[in-house]
């Protein structure tokens, strides 16, 4: 894989982390394909870019949500190099509250040169 894919992955993980931390639902948009489709922890399916910022945009308004971090330990580039797995551990965390986590999966895909999430698969383990 190329190490300079599995940098440029890994900063705009780490971006959208941080814009989930400031609860930047705008600044989200930019890092999914407009036809992503996510798999949350409870099961349930949300497809297409409008539709995941709108949940996250419901998650904002929760007074007592915190963040959704995503930590990446592994990042498997295709042979083309036009394609990537990223997997590793979230965690959820919410003002006074038990925090929930697991193991996730994310499919990249290079778009226009840049790498944007086009799937994502979250599954909740711990609480």
């Amino acid at each position: 894989m190329s190490e300079a894919a599995e940098t440029l992955i890994r900063a705009r993980r780490r971006m959208s982390n941080e814009a989930i931390a400031k609860h930047d639902a705008a600044k989200l948009k930019g890092f999914f394909a407009a036809d992503v489709k996510v798999i949350v922890g409870d099961g349930s399916l949300i497809q297409g870019a409008d539709d995941l910022i709108a949940a996250f945009k419901g998650q904002f308004k929760d007074p007592d949500f915190v963040t959704y971090v995503r930590t990446p330990s592994a990042i498997t580039m295709d042979a083309s190099g036009e394609r990537a797995a990223e997997e590793g551990r979230w965690a959820a965390t919410w003002h006074g509250q038990t925090g929930l986590s697991g193991p996730y999966l994310a499919g990249w895909s290079k778009i226009d040169g840049r790498w944007m999430i086009d799937s994502e698969l979250y599954v909740t383990v711990g609480a």
